[in-house]
């Protein structure tokens, strides 16, 4: 196997120091629901961006309700709206909850509970020193459904969430409803992708990056995370200027900025790669041999450089259930960001259709 250098990594740059109110920032109230603020002022020495609300750099103010909820050991920080039907929208790298600010307000409109949650270790959720592997996480995300009271959900997955979004549906698929994965293929698709495909290895780079220990971390937080800007602007298409913008940038590098983050960011990809030859990656990789048996949304941009289409497009073969592939001309990494009415338009007519076809 030939491992390609990471070129998302440059040396190591001093890393500045996180403000007190950043530090405590996910543990704060959230502020007034239904206000929604204009950009704040850039904190000193730190990007800009409406981050500087009375919830500090995670609960951001808006129409949403921000609350914590308890599954599987841990608290996990979710922001909600509507009533009706629970959809979970799981965030990939390097983001947290808000990268589901359109897609709130869009499924409350149209008749479902929408409920946006920070994975384990990021934004407002617990920051454990263990429990990263994708099962577990995968553990996180079905057990705050029944924490939520529900019976069941629909899972919509980007890019990390994603990948755990297809192992909950093998692990625990009476919990799960319906699926949408976006910006990531089935987990077996993502190993054979990595380890045999010289272009998605390359893509792929800044995950083998990631194997280091402690340099990328560092490297996340130097000068407010500017990394974190950089990556989301490679990652994004070309033709999209509304994102990314920089209040949006902003907001994405606070919430990076918070100690502990970055590391337990990072940690799910260090397993990935590090499992590939232990007997619990092996074991993982054979649980998911197993079918996903829930009607399947797969959703991905044609211009994506850190997935390829061609990686992700192999997927269906793993789901014995109706299943749509939709590709979206000219989008990167982020389809729900760069155009979100699209996303949305396409995420709800699908949830509410009652025959989805293969």
């Amino acid at each position: 196997m030939t491992v390609p250098d990471s070129s998302a990594f440059r040396p190591v740059s001093p890393v500045n120091p996180v403000s007190p109110e950043d530090r405590a920032g996910h543990e704060k109230p959230a502020g007034p629901a239904g206000h929604t603020p204009g950009p704040a002022a850039p904190a000193p020495g730190g990007p800009t961006g409406p981050a500087s609300t009375a919830g500090g750099p995670v609960r951001l103010d808006g129409p949403w309700t921000h609350r914590d909820v308890a599954a599987n050991g841990a608290r996990f920080h979710i922001a909600e709206m509507g009533e009706g039907p629970l959809v979970l929208l799981l965030h990939g790298f390097p983001q947290f909850w808000w990268t589901w600010r359109h897609q709130l307000p869009a499924l409350a409109d149209a008749g479902f509970r929408a409920v946006a949650m920070d994975l384990r270790g990021v934004g407002g959720s617990d920051r454990t020193p263990r429990g990263y592997d994708p099962a577990n996480l995968a553990l996180d995300i079905t057990g705050v459904i029944r924490s939520l009271g529900e019976p069941d959900a629909a899972l919509v997955g980007h890019d990390m969430g994603g990948y755990l979004a297809w192992t909950a549906a093998v692990m625990r698929p009476k919990l799960v409803r319906r699926l949408v994965v976006s910006s990531m293929p089935h987990p077996r698709r993502w190993r054979s992708s990595m380890l045999s495909d010289f272009a998605q290895s390359r893509a792929g780079s800044y995950i083998w990056g990631f194997q280091r220990p402690w340099v990328p971390e560092r490297q996340l937080v130097a000068d407010d995370a500017a990394l974190v800007g950089r990556l989301i602007h490679e990652w994004a298409g070309p033709g999209t200027a509304e994102f990314p913008d920089d209040a949006a940038l902003g907001v994405y590098r606070r919430a990076m900025s918070i100690p502990s983050t970055a590391h337990c960011s990072i940690e799910p990809y260090r397993w990935m790669v590090r499992s590939l030859a232990r007997p619990d990656g092996i074991q993982f990789n054979r649980r998911m041999k197993r079918p996903v048996r829930v009607p399947t949304l797969h959703l991905h941009g044609s211009l994506d450089p850190a997935v390829r289409t061609r990686s992700s497009a192999g997927s269906g073969e793993y789901v014995e259930a109706p299943y749509r592939w939709r590709l979206f001309d000219g989008l990167g990494h982020f389809p729900h960001e760069e155009d979100p009415a699209g996303f949305s338009a396409e995420l709800i007519n699908w949830l509410k259709d009652s025959e989805p076809d293969r």
